[in-house]
């Protein structure tokens, strides 16, 4: 991670869902109440779990999908203050690495799965996807890796820490939203996702997004006119996706 990672813009909205838990994990959930048999999980960026833009993104998914989206706490309650996005000392003083090290995924993954299981096990939904910004990219690739049967879709924007071999190993339809400028998933690691994918047997949806940097999807600005067309494709996008896979009778 770098330090476009906490760089950005906060949203203005009001999130429209409640704290609540997740099995034994802090999460903020948004639903819409003719659907009860689908759920969406957001694994949120850096800033985390009460991340208003994070937010913002959970209640348009459960609008234009029709399910209950849930953001939860895998940061064990750490959160970055919002004001880093645009505070250049704040950034400067921020430990990323350390933050990294934190949060590494020997330390958070079994949560994640945690997480994942009680949705289908415990709350009994029939179908549940994945939504990964910037450092949940990797999770959901493990999450809907081959034998691990615990979602039916996955979507990740500007992913981190994501690997060839999780790419190599996933096993249910994939969406990425690339930007053209992306330090974590590099031009390189982006030709191995689109070589490697189409031969896997699972939908693939791939969405390039010039002129755009590592974050967009998450932390855009509104007022740019470039950025907010981005970060609006991308939102119409992630829903159309989760939508198309997670109706299908």
């Amino acid at each position: 991670m770098s330090q476009c990672c906490i760089a950005g813009f906060a949203w203005d909205a009001e999130p429209q869902g409640k704290e609540t838990k997740l099995g034994s994990i802090d999460a903020y959930i948004t639903d819409t109440p003719e659907n009860k048999d689908i759920a969406i999980m957001i694994i949120a960026n850096i800033f985390g779990w009460t991340f208003n833009n994070t937010r913002i993104l959970a209640d348009r998914f459960a609008k234009d999908v029709g399910a209950t989206v849930f953001v939860p706490d895998f940061y064990d309650g750490e959160v970055v203050p919002e004001e880093t996005l645009t505070d250049p000392e704040k950034r400067k003083g921020f430990d990323i690495a350390a933050w990294a090290a934190r949060n590494s995924k020997e330390n958070r993954g079994p949560t994640i799965f945690e997480a994942a299981r009680a949705l289908k096990q415990d709350l009994g939904f029939k179908k549940v996807g994945a939504v990964g910004y910037c450092y949940g990219g990797w999770a959901v690739f493990q999450l809907g890796a081959k034998d691990v049967n615990l979602l039916d879709a996955i979507s990740t924007a500007h992913p981190s820490f994501l690997t060839p071999s999780e790419i190599s190993a996933v096993a249910v339809p994939t969406q990425i939203l690339a930007p053209e400028h992306d330090p974590q998933f590099t031009p390189e690691l982006r030709d191995k996702a689109n070589a490697i994918i189409p031969t896997l047997g699972v939908e693939y949806d791939f969405q390039f997004f010039p002129g755009l940097a590592h974050g967009f999807a998450a932390s855009g600005d509104r007022k740019d006119r470039r950025q907010r067309e981005g970060l609006e494709r991308g939102a119409r996008a992630v829903g159309g996706w989760m939508a198309e896979i997670l109706r299908r009778e």
